[in-house]
């Protein structure tokens, strides 16, 4: 090879590793802030796009502080947004099946609205029946957080959420201050790190509900997902989704997730449980530590190949199988979302806690702290 042609080649090869260098320094992770419209009684909802060096992207609003969008690769390298969701403030609104929101005081039901604390009775909103769900008639979902921080660094984008719920709001004790940081990280994790004080004794049980369908939302039910849960015990319960006290073995029933199970193949069985949740839409007790973040559940879609793990430090999941969406409030680009079409899996407490002695307690101490992280990781099978 003669000088010149070993020059042109070297500076070639030179100039393809600044170019690659280049695109390593652009790609990285990232915040961005943006307005999202105003609610009904004229508050101000502002929205955040975390993403990442590998074009992972969560789009989080401040009203609830909801997860409007979720996007993650599928097998083939494709992006496609898993979660359910809404393009206006005023759907999210409407919406009545607390879609991508953050969860409290309270996630899931206590029974007859009511419970003692410190030999005092507290009567909360019921908006459940005779029961009290996700907080009540204005819970979390419902509130505009304050973002207090947004902020990338090398471990990924992240966005802290805060919100002081008053004493005596919705029924419950004390000054309850709450934060909430979500993080999308640099290995494909929405990762959700909670944390509460409070002023009185209260209850706090705080958790997440988006909807997820790993074929991408708005594309079909999730009853070929294969669902794996690390427990063997779940709480059934009464025809109005209160726990009985009983910790039951899944073993033999439909409710036995410890391998692999489409959430679809037994969904609709002549089981009493089955019945009264409408299908799935039960606590389940986790085969792990209390306070230990581990392994809770692993869903894997065919078609696509994604896998999402989710861990936890809750002792409970809660499962749900969309059984009551109706399609009613159109969601993004117009898409609709039908029966099934999305599932939940809430990291918490079991419900009625407070009226069940026998199940971990969900009392929080006046100067005591609150936590809590759930991490949704997500990942391929070829």
């Amino acid at each position: 090879m003669s000088k010149s042609w070993e020059f042109l080649w070297l500076l070639t090869a030179g100039l393809v590793f600044l170019c690659s260098m280049t695109i390593r320094i652009e790609a990285k992770p990232g915040v961005k802030k943006g307005d999202f419209g105003k609610t009904a009684d004229g508050r101000a909802v502002e929205i955040y796009t975390l993403t990442n060096s590998k074009g992972a992207e969560a789009r989080i609003i401040t009203y609830g502080g909801t997860v409007v969008s979720l996007k993650m690769p599928d097998k083939n390298g494709r992006f496609d947004d898993v979660v359910l969701g809404f393009d206006s403030v005023a759907a999210y609104e409407k919406q009545q099946s607390y879609i991508g929101a953050l969860i409290g005081r309270y996630g899931n039901r206590i029974g007859k609205g009511k419970f003692t604390l410190d030999g005092k009775e507290y009567v909360l909103a019921k908006n459940n029946g005779e029961n009290h769900l996700h907080g009540g008639v204005r819970g979390f979902d419902k509130v505009v957080w304050t973002a207090a921080r947004a902020f990338a660094d090398r471990t990924g984008a992240n966005l802290e959420l805060t919100y002081l719920s008053a004493d005596g709001e919705e029924g419950y004790p004390g000054n309850l201050s709450v934060k909430v940081i979500y993080s999308l990280t640099e290995n494909n994790e929405l990762k959700i790190v909670y944390s509460a004080t409070t002023d009185k004794n209260t209850l706090c049980n705080l958790t997440h509900h988006s909807y997820f369908n790993l074929a991408g939302a708005g594309s079909g039910t999730i009853l070929d997902h294969r669902l794996t849960l690390f427990a063997d015990r779940f709480t059934p319960t009464d025809d109005g989704s209160i726990p009985t006290g009983e910790l039951k073995s899944v073993r033999g029933t439909p409710f036995d997730f410890l391998k692999p199970e489409k959430i679809g193949a037994r969904i609709d069985q002549a089981d009493e449980q089955l019945k009264f949740g409408n299908g799935y839409d039960h606590n389940w007790v986790l085969n792990k530590k209390s306070g230990a973040l581990a392994l809770a559940a692993t869903v894997y879609e065919p078609g696509t190949g994604r896998v999402m793990d989710v861990l936890t430090t809750e002792p409970g999941i809660q499962f749900y199988a969309g059984n009551y969406l109706d399609g009613s409030v159109p969601g993004k680009n117009g898409k609709v979302y039908p029966r099934r079409t999305g599932f939940c899996l809430e990291a918490q407490h079991y419900p009625d806690s407070p009226n069940q002695p026998k199940f971990p307690t969900t009392e929080l101490k006046k100067g005591a702290q609150y936590s809590q992280t759930t991490v949704y990781r997500f990942s391929v099978k070829k």
